[in-house]
């Protein structure tokens, strides 16, 4: 910022520092601050989330003075609570569904082979399939297969049973390194020999 500039704001501080209205604003802002204040602390320590359950119709709802309020007085929308915990490991996958999908099959004669897919999505000429692979937090990703105006033309596959005949886009699955080691890498250099 320019020293001017600086001048100018310090000025207009000072100025209005002592205007009725400015301090009667800095007044009611100080008391909504204090009475939020007040209000999370009379509030007891909420224990850990239990796992969502549905509630029951004739459940009352809770009273809008305990509700968070927004920037203009009405109650602030709280963020859905997801319906089922997001697995963060993996879990065996197991279905009768199994064969190999070949280039140029269609949507149709996919999901006759594996049964529905866990997720679709289109994006313009593209279709991707997701199907379960068992592996999805170790490997990234579940199976994926991709269409392009209907066919298909790529798979990134993971389980056993799934199968593609063309070549995939994505290398075979490599195995974890393991843990890792005590002390960090081993990398070594040769220090620069001088003449």
């Amino acid at each position: 910022m320019r020293r001017s500039t600086l001048w100018i704001c310090a000025l207009l501080t000072i100025a209005t520092s002592g205007c009725k209205q400015v301090n009667e604003q800095w007044a009611k802002v100080k008391a909504k601050i204090d009475a939020a204040r007040q209000r999370y602390a009379r509030k007891p320590a909420q224990p850990a989330p239990a796992p969502a359950v549905p509630a029951p119709a004739s459940a009352p709802s809770p009273s809008t003075m305990d509700r968070p309020v927004g920037r203009h007085g009405e109650p602030r929308q709280e963020p859905p609570v997801p319906a089922r915990p997001v697995a963060l490991a993996d879990v065996p996958y197991h279905s009768n569904d199994t064969g190999t999908i070949a280039p140029g099959m269609s949507e149709k004669d996919i999901y006759s082979l594996w049964g529905p897919p866990a997720d679709v999505r289109r994006q313009g000429q593209y279709t991707y399939l997701f199907f379960p692979n068992g592996c999805e937090h170790t490997c990234g990703t579940a199976d994926v297969v991709i269409l392009q105006s209907g066919q298909v033309v790529d798979a990134v596959l993971r389980w056993p049973g799934h199968g593609y005949s063309g070549q995939s886009s994505s290398p075979a699955a490599t195995p974890p390194h393991g843990p890792p080691r005590p002390g960090g890498d081993t990398l070594t250099t040769k220090s620069p020999s001088t003449p």
